[in-house]
């Protein structure tokens, strides 16, 4: 596996890129570590939380849920900090690679840079949806010795920068990788994040393009189970597109997924090994959002009485059932996705708060949705037989009847359900039009049970600045032109 890093002591910037092997070494760092404090806690507090698809009463995951989001909140600066984190290492590549390795095949330096500017790509598109303008910043190693105190950019020229970068990722990133490479960044991904951007920008032509690229390359398909998707032993699977890379390791920090110890219900001895907290919980609101005998909804969400054979653990050496007469959570639910269950379960490996699956970043499911809305091209509704085969693809799987037509609230929930925690719902909804995402939010159920059977409702509507999150305060008291007006980017 190519995250299986050669050891680096004894290397200096002038020896260390002229072999293959240390071309890989460079840019398999982009794939995991840079990205950990996002995918820890911020990214779902922000994607889900935000968006109404999680509950948690955890004092710095709880503004996220009732739009108090400050400025000193922790998940805004883990993911602020990561995603330059990730520019950061990106610059690296794209400036220090094409100067320095002078013994490589100039083939091999210039996809090795173009998988760096699909992880600037990225970063940028997250960093846009959810602070707008933002400083672009090319070349981090300039700014390390001389005036870091940049101004943000405009949205659009950072859109502008997104699509730049993955144009030229796109010339130089190959079809398919061998097995000892799965998880590198292909074409394919490039093709799919550029599709998701045109979305954005409601350049439905681009996009459905770029979709049809994807869906007519003969990579990608759907997995037979959903459940599949979010295994460590099915990671990089014919469905996925792009992922976050994890290592379980016992001794190391920031390269594993965190997310079983927070997601795992409280006291149930799924992990067995300290933690499985039970942070945060799915929304009544998500709960409701399935349609009956939607096969997605218990991979994702444990309700009572759901069984699990594969959660084995020394509690429970037959597979795990959810009770059915105490509540584990307010909302009557817990998290499945993203668990992957004890040391001698059959998907391992398992340490302390530390697991092996990939996080999903762009899957083949998304991208046939993309399509979809696409081929829609902003009409309320269409029976348009192309723009069906899509969606209708996407619920076969789901076990779910085709439809003969679809309107635009229809593809959101798809989206939500099909994507649930996979952190993407606050930021369709900071896409559509702004009066219907507060409606939307508006009419969703923010509450929990009181006991049994009675919710104690809450229920918020937005203003307009909540669709924008806060600049962390630590950014703009080192920066204080972040707090300027956005300025053009000289391009």
């Amino acid at each position: 596996m190519f995250l299986e890093q050669p050891p680096l002591d004894q290397i200096t910037v002038d020896n260390f890129y002229q072999t293959p092997e240390q071309i890989s070494a460079f840019t398999a760092s982009l794939y995991g570590h840079p990205w950990f404090n996002l995918n820890d806690k911020a990214v779902y507090a922000i994607g889900d939380l935000a968006g109404g698809n999680l509950h948690s009463f955890d004092p710095n995951y709880d503004p996220f849920l009732k739009f108090s989001v400050r400025q000193d909140n922790p998940r805004l600066a883990e993911a602020w900090g990561a995603l330059f984190k990730v520019v950061g290492m990106a610059n690296s590549v794209i400036n220090i690679l094409p100067v320095k390795a002078t013994s490589v095949d100039p083939a091999l330096v210039s996809r090795a840079v173009g998988e760096a500017k699909f992880m600037r790509a990225l970063a940028y598109f997250y960093l846009v949806r959810t602070w707008g303008a933002v400083p672009i910043i090319e070349n981090s190693e300039a700014l390390a010795t001389g005036d870091f105190r940049l101004p943000r950019h405009r949205a659009e020229d950072v859109y502008t920068f997104i699509l730049r970068d993955l144009q030229e990722a796109e010339r130089n990133c190959p079809l398919r990788y061998g097995a000892q490479d799965a998880g590198r960044v292909t074409s394919g991904a490039v093709k799919s994040l550029m599709a998701k951007v045109y979305l954005y920008q409601k350049d439905y032509a681009k996009a459905r393009q770029k979709a049809e690229e994807v869906i007519n390359s003969g990579v990608y398909n759907l997995l037979n189970e959903y459940a599949d998707i979010f295994k460590t032993k099915r990671n990089n699977n014919e469905e996925s597109i792009f992922a976050w890379q994890w290592v379980a390791c016992p001794d190391c920090w920031g390269q594993q997924n965190t997310n079983q110890a927070y997601f795992a219900p409280n006291g149930q001895g799924i992990t067995e090994t300290g933690d499985g907290w039970g942070s945060v919980a799915p929304s009544i609101d998500i709960q409701r959002a399935y349609e009956p005998n939607d096969r997605r909804k218990k991979p994702s969400i444990m309700t009572p009485g759901d069984f699990y054979p594969e959660l084995t653990s020394k509690t429970n050496p037959n597979g795990y059932t959810y009770p059915t007469t105490q509540f584990i959570s307010n909302t009557h639910a817990s998290l499945r996705k993203y668990i992957v269950g004890s040391p001698t379960s059959p998907d391992g490996p398992v340490f302390f708060m530390r697991t092996g699956v990939n996080t999903n970043v762009l899957r083949f499911a998304e991208v046939l949705l993309i399509h979809a809305e696409a081929v829609m091209a902003g009409a309320p509704s269409t029976s348009d037989a192309t723009a069906l085969a899509s969606f209708n693809r996407v619920r076969q799987r789901a076990g779910l009847p085709n439809v003969t037509s679809i309107s635009q609230d229809d593809l959101l929930r798809e989206r939500r359900v099909e994507l649930f925690l996979e952190h993407d719902y606050w930021y369709d909804l900071g896409r559509i039009d702004r009066a219907r995402a507060k409606a939307i939010i508006a009419a969703q159920e923010r509450g929990t049970y009181s006991n049994a059977t009675t919710v104690g409702s809450f229920r918020v509507t937005p203003t307009d600045n909540d669709f924008i999150m806060p600049i962390p305060q630590q950014e703009t008291d080192r920066n204080p032109r972040l707090l300027e007006a956005a300025a053009p980017y000289q391009f």
